[in-house]
């Protein structure tokens, strides 16, 4: 089964961005990524994403991510998404609006990328996740910082973090959300450092890059069955083309 980068930014008011980033997924030998734009958009549009198949061999998929302060402004924002098609992710250092976003059927995942973030993930935000079937998300953007004293201090909080999500069986999906294109590795090489240094079974890291990108593009595409987007095709096993 192909393995997944769940979180690849690219800044679509730059096209040439978006293509090098993507080129230098093909020849890292990933398969299907997960495009989210750095720009303030609330929809992706068909035309840059007709843009994006006409130039890669890629399987891609998209995602918006939204960030709040406070939870009177996830409240509103979040009605202009009832009939949203692609997935969405919710960012907040509120604990009300983690709670919110985890119960809420029109959020697939409750990111915890950002390293401040990180640190806040409480045990009933994993329960909420799962009983959603939405996903907890964590990146290695943080610990490939190049200051050592925040790299070893993003290290600890993301091992910690991980232990507890382990711990309660929680679902997740971790990314590589690099932004610099140096950073960028193949998810077998993520799985390696998951499986090594963040004490994360080898069988459950291999699921955490291939199934789970799957189920999570499965309750995204389910939520809107009842719309008119053509179907997102997903097969079980083997390459995704």
């Amino acid at each position: 089964m192909s393995y997944f980068e769940s979180r690849l930014l690219v800044d679509f008011n730059d096209f040439n961005d978006v293509l090098k980033k993507l080129k230098l997924c093909e020849e890292l030998g990933i398969k299907n990524v997960i495009i989210e734009p750095i720009n303030k958009f609330i929809t992706i549009s068909l035309e840059n994403k007709k843009s994006i198949e006409r130039e890669t061999n890629l399987n891609t998929f998209y995602r918006i991510n939204l960030r709040f302060d406070n939870l009177e402004s996830f409240k509103r924002r979040i009605q202009a998404f009832n009939n949203f098609f692609d997935i969405l992710s919710i960012e907040s250092l509120n604990k009300e609006v983690q709670l919110h976003a985890a119960r809420d059927s029109r959020v697939d995942i409750v990111s915890f990328s950002n390293p401040e973030i990180m640190k806040t993930l409480t045990p009933g935000v994993v329960s909420l996740t799962k009983q959603n079937k939405s996903f907890l998300e964590f990146s290695m953007a943080p610990i490939m910082v190049r200051n050592k004293i925040n790299q070893s201090k993003n290290f600890r909080n993301l091992y910690r973090t991980i232990q507890l999500t382990l711990k309660l069986k929680g679902n997740f999906i971790i990314s590589g959300n690099f932004n610099n294109i140096y950073d960028f590795r193949h998810p077998r090489a993520l799985i390696s450092i998951c499986n090594s240094l963040l004490g994360i079974p080898l069988d459950k890291a291999k699921k955490i890059f291939n199934v789970n990108p799957i189920l999570l593009l499965e309750k995204s595409k389910k939520q809107n069955l009842n719309n008119n987007e053509p179907e997102v095709r997903i097969i079980r096993g083997g390459d995704l083309r």
